[in-house]
């Protein structure tokens, strides 16, 4: 008999939920606040507890903590209230495994919990909790959609801007599905060149062509029975569309050389840059592929559009970095945080992040100032360039890339991290720039 503690402040709910579990022949515990809730899962520890999320003695937070410090294992499902999801999403990040609109109908909550006991052997402080931070209505509409497709096996189109978190996204929807006992595998579809990217998804068999001494599988194959993310899948060449399209239609494919298909059990998740339907319109990327992927479509905001989650970001990549600065303590002054929330952030969450990175090494004292956002993102306003008049953006660009080789003492790698480019993009700039590249990392 599956047992169920059900945490509810409401005595009406709580009976509501017990009659209905009962009916179904669970065992139903039921507590009126925090406290009550942990007593009673000492007591007898349950597979599944389903907790509100205010009460007068604590919150479901506190029942979260309780529960996962005893029984790991537990599923802990929310019930909030629409005001409260910002809160909901954030026990989502700390291990909660569902939560649930209110007012929610016992057949929602029936079919959630069933799919949760479904997966006994999960453990959420086995898997990485994917770092989406943000509380404005544009996320979380975002964030619940992505809940919702998580619950189906369906594909996924994630189209949104460079830097907004695609491969966090499509990895929240992993750990959040049934599949997250399987594996998830990546490809970017635009850093392979047509011949290399055929081979690395569908795989190929020994002699399929010169250099292949030994069979091996593709991603499809790898990702047999978890999710596989086609990352930038608007850059994939017009040839090797079909063969996707293909493999999506009859789940199954054919490595290179074989004529035997193999069958894969595969949930795939695409991203993009770049609008597919206008793709599609300029013939650029085959329709049928198109409307193939886009059975569940997901738009994430740009930062632009959530201006209200810049200082929560701020604060997490302070948080996250400081320890590797120089100063014990950081803070941004209040001038800076005006000055980047009237800023667009065209690169998104990874611009703002490499620019606490880069603050955190080249600031000149540990509260960081307005000036930095001029210097360390290459706009021509501070006072060097007031002086000195109009300076070209190669200028700023070698001038920062001085500074951050400078503050790195010539470590090539971690100037490399901080600017957010590749080693072989900073060799080549410091030959170009004529910077002194004996300082070697």
């Amino acid at each position: 008999m599956h047992q169920v503690l059900v945490v509810d402040d409401e005595a009406a709910m709580r009976t509501a939920l017990e009659a209905a579990f009962t009916r179904d022949g669970w065992k139903v515990l039921t507590a009126a606040g925090a406290r009550e809730a942990l007593m009673k899962f000492r007591a007898t520890p349950c597979p599944l507890v389903i907790t509100d999320m205010r009460m007068p003695d604590g919150d479901g937070l506190q029942v979260l903590q309780d529960v996962r410090r005893l029984a790991p294992e537990t599923a802990v499902v929310f019930l909030t209230a629409f005001g409260s999801i910002p809160e909901a999403v954030h026990t989502m990040r700390e291990g909660a495994c569902d939560y649930l609109v209110k007012p929610v109908s016992f057949d929602q909550l029936r079919q959630t919990a069933r799919r949760l006991l479904e997966q006994v052997r999960w453990s959420p402080s086995r898997f990485p909790q994917p770092e989406i931070v943000g509380r404005s209505p544009a996320l979380l509409q975002a964030l619940e959609r992505l809940r919702q497709a998580a619950a189906s096996d369906a594909d996924i189109l994630i189209e949104a801007e460079s830097g907004t978190g695609k491969e966090l996204a499509a990895r929240l929807v992993h750990r959040l599905s049934a599949r997250r006992e399987g594996p998830f595998v990546a490809v970017n579809c635009a850093a392979l060149p047509e011949t290399l990217l055929e081979a690395e998804l569908f795989g190929y068999v020994r002699g399929a062509f010169t250099g292949a001494v030994a069979p091996r599988p593709g991603k499809f194959e790898q990702a047999d029975g978890g999710t596989l993310l086609l990352d930038e899948i608007g850059e994939m060449p017009l040839s090797l569309q079909p063969k996707l399209l293909r493999v999506l239609q009859e789940r199954e494919v054919d490595r290179l050389g074989s004529s035997r298909p193999v069958a894969v059990n595969v949930r795939v998740i695409a991203t993009t840059n770049r609008s597919l339907r206008e793709l599609v319109a300029r013939e650029r990327f085959r329709a049928d592929l198109y409307y193939r992927l886009n059975v569940i479509p997901v738009r994430l905001p740009p930062l632009r559009e959530r201006r209200e989650d810049i200082a929560l970001l701020a604060a997490h990549f302070l948080k996250k970095y400081a320890g590797s600065s120089r100063w014990p303590q950081v803070e941004l002054s209040a001038e800076l945080e005006q000055r980047m929330l009237a800023y667009d952030w065209p690169g998104n969450v990874r611009e703002l992040e490499n620019f606490i990175r880069r603050a955190l090494v080249l600031a000149p004292s540990p509260r960081l100032g307005p000036e930095l956002l001029d210097e360390l993102l290459l706009h021509s306003t501070g006072a060097e360039t007031a002086e000195a008049g109009p300076v070209t953006l190669r200028e700023m660009e070698r001038r920062l890339l001085a500074r951050t080789l400078e503050a790195t003492g010539g470590n090539r790698t971690r100037t490399a991290e901080l600017l957010g480019i590749s080693i072989r993009t900073v060799r080549n700039k410091i030959r170009a720039y004529g910077l002194d590249d004996r300082r070697t990392a």
